[in-house]
């Protein structure tokens, strides 16, 4: 499980927007043996979660949080990211 302070930086990453970086690899059979044969990599553009910021800015302290809701805010977000095909933790 994450620490609250883990947590809260996520909040406050999501809340301001990043950049994540998503690499495609391609592999094929050559002589019986895998091979990467292409890598993409693209940087997308995570734009501010406005949720995550009300989150910070209405609850003030975001640290008057229980560690349950902090939770639900991290797996939301991580879902948010997934649907946008960044993985947790790039």
């Amino acid at each position: 499980m994450k620490t609250r302070d883990e947590i809260l930086d996520a909040v406050v990453k999501r809340a301001c927007g990043y950049e994540a970086k998503e690499t495609v690899e391609e592999y094929a059979v050559v002589d019986g043996s895998l091979e990467l044969v292409k890598r993409k990599v693209t940087t997308k553009d995570v734009p501010p979660d406005m949720t995550a910021a009300k989150m910070i800015i209405d609850g003030g302290d975001v640290s008057d949080l229980t560690d349950e809701q902090l939770e639900a805010e991290r797996k939301r977000l991580i879902n948010q990211l997934y649907n946008i095909g960044v993985k947790d933790g790039e």
